[in-house]
């Protein structure tokens, strides 16, 4: 393997065996290469949360549809110790909670519906909004997006946020697009 990555024997070695903390990332992805895995790598925020303009346009959007009634609170941490993940936003009304994700733009719409699979199973919540950026790029992607995410994610998307204004709980999870 040291040959065909083009590393040293004992460099891969301490990689295997997981003494060698300061390996890069490029010679974590030859060693992968080799045997046929992709590396990739995921970035966690970590201190205050710093968000692009586009990010936060969308969520203020949102934040004036949303009764004042209803609690809004940002980057939530999920329930679990140790764990860098945060909703982008959780409402929460007297008997429900609402986990927030927005996205201003869709590249892989697998692996959004990932990320919100995943933020859904872990974050104690009842349901799930995907607030996307009325673009026409994320109208192209908003079916396949639809057909990752499942039947959960059908509800009308004016149900909700008629919901929302109301302070009312939405009764299902959905996308925006706003």
């Amino acid at each position: 393997m040291g040959h065909a990555s083009g590393l040293s024997h004992s460099t891969v070695s301490r990689i295997e065996n997981a003494i060698m903390p300061n390996a890069s990332v490029s010679e974590l992805a030859r060693i992968g290469a080799v045997v046929g895995l992709q590396v990739s790598l995921r970035a966690y925020p970590a201190g205050d949360a710093l968000r692009d303009a586009g990010h936060t346009r969308l969520l203020a959007r949102l934040r004036t549809i949303v009764s004042g009634s209803l609690s809004w609170q940002t980057e939530v941490p999920l329930p679990i110790p140790g764990d860098r993940r945060a909703w982008d936003v959780l409402i929460r009304g007297l008997t429900f909670r609402i986990g927030v994700e927005a996205e201003t733009r869709i590249v892989d719409a697998q692996a959004v519906a990932r990320k919100v699979a995943l933020k859904r199973r872990d974050g104690n919540v009842d349901h799930v909004l995907l607030v996307l950026a009325e673009t026409r790029a994320n109208r192209a992607h908003s079916g396949a997006l639809l057909l990752a995410l499942g039947d959960d994610y059908r509800m009308d998307s004016r149900a909700i946020l008629e919901a929302l204004r109301r302070g009312a709980n939405p009764g299902g999870s959905g996308i925006v697009m706003l």
